[in-house]
């Protein structure tokens, strides 16, 4: 699998090769190439000119992006997001507040295939755990299964992107863990960008994002498909018309984000199926675990795969968004 790093960068050059190097000599089971996507966020120190020369000795590894102007560390994210091409993702600072030897323990819950997130926490002391109450929404260590990660939007520029991807995350019903992770602290003289003013915007962002239905991106029709789960009436009805032509098995083509599939697998079982890299992890994450949910990656445009039980009805739902005309 692919680890992508993701680095945003302001005014870090007393730091900045010391952590890249720790990066790259970090060793992870289960991690057997990588990646690190640095964005500079408009430094003036020298930062960038670091960043470039880390490029020319690691060309196939540093991944630099450089701001026309300073935007947040959020932005920084947010573009980092978009450029990364591994398997799953950790976020990392340019300082050494953080250290690279948690990454085993950060990533482990992912690579073990029980968690979609992990956060690392500065204050718990006892083992990882499954959790809906997070000790520390605010820590840096932000681990995540990439194909989701690139579903969630973030719309908060600066350090508004802790709480509002964590708001996020809870509403979306993600599988998320908490591992305990070590801590070294900066002082302001050191270089801490954080304020007691960022805390109160935490607070407004978090309340923003727990009522705005914003959890989701648009892309093919995330949007509508999470609008219409809102009408719960409508899919019984519609299921109901045709759950007498329903057999034993049912083969679903274009799940979507799974609007059906509850329903369906109440009486049934269920072969979901789509194409779209985002709507997977989606399907695998909520309906996998289900002992008569089975999700498989369908083109229709291509043969069908071979299922060990072969499905007696067809189901098609959204198949005419991966239908080119």
């Amino acid at each position: 699998m692919k680890l992508s790093v993701l680095m945003p960068v302001y005014n870090e050059q007393r730091t900045l090769r010391v952590i890249v190097q720790k990066v790259l000599d970090q060793q992870v089971d289960g991690i057997d190439a990588k990646e690190i996507v640095i964005v500079d966020d408009f430094s003036n120190d020298g930062s960038k000119q670091i960043i470039r020369e880390l490029h020319d000795q690691y060309p196939e590894i540093i991944k630099p992006i450089y701001q026309e102007h300073n935007q947040g560390k959020g932005s920084a994210i947010a573009r980092a997001i978009k450029m990364a091409s591994g398997d799953v993702a950790i976020i990392q600072d340019a300082d050494l507040e953080y250290d690279p030897s948690d990454y085993c323990a950060v990533l482990a819950p992912i690579l073990d295939g029980d968690a979609d997130v992990v956060y690392g926490s500065r204050f718990m002391v006892s083992n990882r755990r499954r959790d809906l109450f997070l000790t520390d929404m605010e820590t840096c260590y932000k681990a995540f299964d990439l194909r989701i990660l690139k579903t969630i939007p973030l719309r908060s520029k600066r350090f508004g992107m802790e709480p509002e991807i964590t708001a996020k995350i809870a509403k979306r019903n993600l599988r998320v863990y908490e591992v305990p992770i070590s801590y070294r602290g900066r002082t302001y003289r050191e270089g801490k960008k954080i304020g007691w003013k960022d805390g109160l915007q935490a607070l407004w962002i978090i309340l923003k994002y727990w009522v705005i239905d914003d959890c989701i991106d648009e892309h093919a029709g995330h949007k509508i498909l999470s609008e219409m789960q809102k009408t719960p009436r409508f899919y019984t009805w519609t299921l109901d018309l045709v759950r007498k032509f329903v057999g034993a098995r049912v083969l679903e083509v274009g799940s979507g984000i799974g609007s059906n599939i509850s329903y369906l697998s109440a009486f049934t079982e269920v072969i979901a199926t789509d194409c779209d890299s985002q709507y997977m992890p989606l399907l695998r994450t909520n309906f996998d675990h289900l002992p008569n949910v089975t999700v498989g990656n369908w083109d229709v445009t291509e043969a069908p795969p071979q299922f060990e039980k072969q499905p007696d009805t067809i189901l098609c739902s959204n198949v005419l968004e991966h239908i080119e005309n």
